[in-house]
């Protein structure tokens, strides 16, 4: 038997290579029981093509697969909302229903929903497949709604390549992207967001709750009509028209696509659709998710996979996305959603409490994905660090470009919560950082959307907490203030520095946003005050908060352009825990780390490659909120210290809480 790539790149799977052989081998048995009929994937995943309204220059079909039903009515504005002869679907082979109507029998913005009976009861549901879906304001119930627009949006850019470039992301959502107390609309995010991501020089948008969502509060991922762009932020043409215009600006976008679970709702999503518990979930004990009051798929039934692989490509397809963040793998992965587990072991990665459907189900999806866009990226919000994730398909991974470093953002909290400054073990630090699966690339992050909720606190809140009510004017001078600015910023370098090749940033969160995220809710009175984004403290000139968006703007052009994160490794040259000093190299770039917040050194020693250099970057420069104690104008020579096979040693200046970005510019070395 073949030993599978990802046990030659990490021998402590040895002993798991048949299991991994095995996931592998039914991956290729699904795919091919899938595909009996079709040339591939893509030809099989393209039920959004046949289920739903469908208009041709004749006609209306539409189809619904709903097995237990026994009667299924369209019934809408245009029947009055009567159960209407004329709009009655016919049973069909297979559990799938249709109907042919004539062309001007439905008209465009019509609102409907499906009267669905089965043995023994009926319900009101919106088509499974419905594209648009909008809620009344008063009575705050959702309905399909009929959407042909006489001109189709026309698309003029060409979609970004997005797996070429390492990733800096802009995780953003839309609806509280806006400064004043509302929702925000797609082309508010266009019109006002889009300029300052260009400006901040990331290189992608990853956008949340994009999937229709009966409850905004959920962030987006109490996903109800998966077909269906959240009409709360605006039309379909609107977000085809801020994709566009990203891609014409070289900005892939990313969407954040929720297939872990879905809504218990049962008027708008898929809960007992025809009936059942089980059509689209799991039934018994499984059916529910314990922790997020939702329901789990069944990725073991083909129909569900053909309704989520459908659901891949149509993003692609029809919104032209470049990819995908899959939001709760680690729930997809385990029987017990990873709730009872340390994942200390290897073990607990192959001892049989893995769902292998669902492991083969995101396999699929991945494979899907780069058939339809070669160039797109995919992304998994995965904590357990399950072997061979974003690893290859032919090396009998799971074929997922990026994973989310979840344990870098944990680590951050867990040191700013419970340790003094001057306990900062920079060593440890550093081997947090670096602790990856090397043979798979990362998305790191200080902090995400998760890190901002309420309950919880951004990082630069965690510094600075009420302070920053009273002493961001650059008028005022504060202590907690200043060591806020200055470790925001090291903290930031030092993670993107060490990255597994990409980077993410949330919305705000490059300049310090105050305070948490809140939607509306009864709790608080249904207020957007913290549900929005307040982009006058950023623009400012006589506040401080442009300190922290002038220096990450700065990083991320200065990693962007010399294009560090190509580099696989960081090089460690020092870790003085004492001194809590780190330096480490990556491409020809040292980067150099002074934690201690009341020791600068002078002359301070490093050991490095031999020649000369320059700063860079330096977080203590005056633009970006420092004290300009760092003369970035002298070039630095290292020295030889001792004999010839001796290293070399730069000595450098460097204050207390300050980072500092050398160029290395080699010289001919002379003895």
């Amino acid at each position: 038997m073949a030993i599978p790539g990802i046990v030659k790149k990490d021998p402590w799977l040895t002993p798991y290579s048949e299991k991994i052989s095995s996931r592998a081998k039914k991956v290729l048995q699904k795919e091919k029981n899938l595909i009996a009929n079709h040339q591939t994937l893509g030809d099989f995943a393209t039920g959004y093509l046949y289920f739903g309204l469908q208009k041709s220059a004749a006609h209306w079909i539409f189809r619904e697969w709903a097995p237990n039903a026994t009667k299924i009515y369209l019934v809408g504005e245009f029947s009055e909302w009567k159960e209407k002869p004329e709009f009655s679907l016919q049973s069909m082979p297979h559990g799938v229903w249709e109907i042919t109507l004539p062309v001007d029998a439905i008209r465009h913005g019509n609102l409907f929903k499906l009267s669905v009976y089965w043995p023994g009861g009926h319900g009101y549901r919106l088509p499974s497949y419905a594209k648009r879906v909008i809620q009344d304001e008063i009575t705050k119930n959702f309905d399909a709604q009929v959407w042909n627009p006489d001109q189709p949006y026309y698309w003029k850019n060409s979609q970004v390549i997005a797996n070429r470039d390492p990733l800096f992301i802009y995780e953003a959502h839309i609806g509280m992207s806006t400064e004043k107390e509302k929702i925000a609309t797609f082309n508010e995010f266009r019109e006002q967001v889009l300029p300052r991501i260009i400006k901040a020089g990331y290189n992608a948008i990853q956008l949340m709750a994009i999937q229709e969502h009966p409850y905004y509060g959920s962030f987006g991922y109490h996903v109800s009509n998966f077909f269906a762009v959240s009409s709360r932020f605006g039309t379909p043409e609107e977000l085809k028209m801020l994709i566009d215009e990203a891609h014409a600006e070289g900005i892939a976008v990313i969407m954040d696509l929720v297939h872990s679970h879905s809504v218990k709702n049962e008027l708008e999503g898929l809960a007992r659709f025809d009936g059942t518990t089980y059509q689209y979930f799991h039934d018994g004990p499984r059916r529910e998710h314990i922790a997020w009051d939702s329901l789990c798929f069944d990725y073991g039934k083909n129909e569900v996979l053909h309704f989520l692989l459908s659901n891949c490509k149509f993003w692609l397809e029809e919104y032209k996305f470049d990819g995908f963040r899959f939001d709760g793998v680690t729930s997809m992965l385990y029987y017990d959603h990873g709730l009872s587990r340390n994942f200390t072991s290897y073990d607990m990665y192959f001892d049989g409490g893995q769902d292998e459907d669902a492991i083969i189900y995101l396999t699929l999806a991945n494979k899907l994905i780069h058939q339809v866009n070669p160039f797109a990226v995919t992304i998994a919000e995965e904590m357990s660090g399950m072997p061979g994730l974003a690893a290859p398909i032919e090396e009998c991974g799971y074929g997922f470009d990026y994973r989310m470093a979840m344990g870098v953002p944990d680590y951050w909290i867990k040191i700013i919560k419970e340790l003094p400054d001057e306990k900062w073990n920079v060593s440890q630090l550093f081997y947090e950082l670096t602790r990856k699966r090397q043979d798979e690339k990362t998305v790191s992050y200080a902090e995400s959307h998760d890190q901002a909720l309420v309950g919880d606190k951004t990082i630069v809140f965690r510094l600075m907490d009420k302070e920053m009510y009273f002493h961001m004017n650059k008028s005022s001078q504060n202590l907690i203030i200043d060591r806020g600015i200055a470790l925001h910023k090291m903290i930031r370098l030092i993670t993107i520095a060490t990255a597994g090749g990409a980077y993410l940033n949330f919305m705000g969160n490059e300049f310090g946003h105050p305070e948490w995220i809140d939607f509306p809710r009864e709790g608080n009175n249904w207020s957007f005050h913290y549900a929005r984004r307040q982009w006058h403290l950023m623009d400012n000139p006589d506040l401080k908060y442009h300190y922290l968006s002038d220096f990450d703007r700065d990083m991320i052009m200065l990693i962007k352009k010399e294009d560090i994160l190509k580099q696989e490794y960081c090089h460690l040259h020092h870790d003085n825990v004492s001194d809590q000093v780190l330096a480490f190299s990556r491409k020809s770039f040292l980067f150099v780390f002074n934690f201690n917040p009341v020791k600068s050194f002078t002359d301070y020693g490093i050991c490095v490659e031999g020649g000369k250099y320059k700063v860079v970057l330096n977080t203590d420069n005056v633009k970006y909120g420092g004290f300009g104690h760092v003369d970035e104008s002298i070039i630095y020579y290292t020295q030889r210290i001792g004999k010839i096979s001796s290293p070399d040693v730069l000595k450098i200046y460097i204050p207390s809480r300050t980072a500092l970005v050398f160029k290395h510019l080699p010289t001919p070395k002379i003895y």
